[in-house]
């Protein structure tokens, strides 16, 4: 069974930084493609960035020049370092993958908490 696993939300202060992960584990045969989205309350899940698995990126034009995703394909774990935090960040992050076990299938994680507040 094929599970995305996150850690690393929490509270911070306006201005701070946080490091997000995602783990991919189970039995499957490949990774195309890995994200972060985030879901504020009352609103659809938004795409914040995502890498392919050759490394290649793009953010939302909210996140850019502050946030930066990367990916360690041997560990099956993308990140996400943030910066520059504003309380318009908090939400629940979710960590997406692309992922083939027979076909290529949409898999989430269960989504960690990050508040930017002082």
């Amino acid at each position: 069974q094929v599970q995305l696993v996150e850690s690393g939300g929490g509270l911070v202060q306006p201005g701070g930084s946080l490091n997000l992960s995602c783990t991919a584990s189970g039995s499957f045969v490949a990774i195309s493609n890995m994200a972060w989205y985030r879901q504020l309350p009352g609103k659809s899940r938004e795409r914040v960035a995502h890498i392919t698995h050759a490394g290649v990126t793009n953010y939302a034009d909210s996140v850019k020049g502050r946030f930066t995703i990367s990916n360690d394909n041997a560990k099956n774990t993308v990140y996400l370092q943030m910066h520059s935090l504003k309380p318009e960040d908090t939400a629940v992050y979710y960590c997406f993958a692309n992922i083939k076990i027979n076909t290529y299938d949409a898999f989430w994680g269960q989504g960690t908490q990050v508040t930017v507040s002082s």
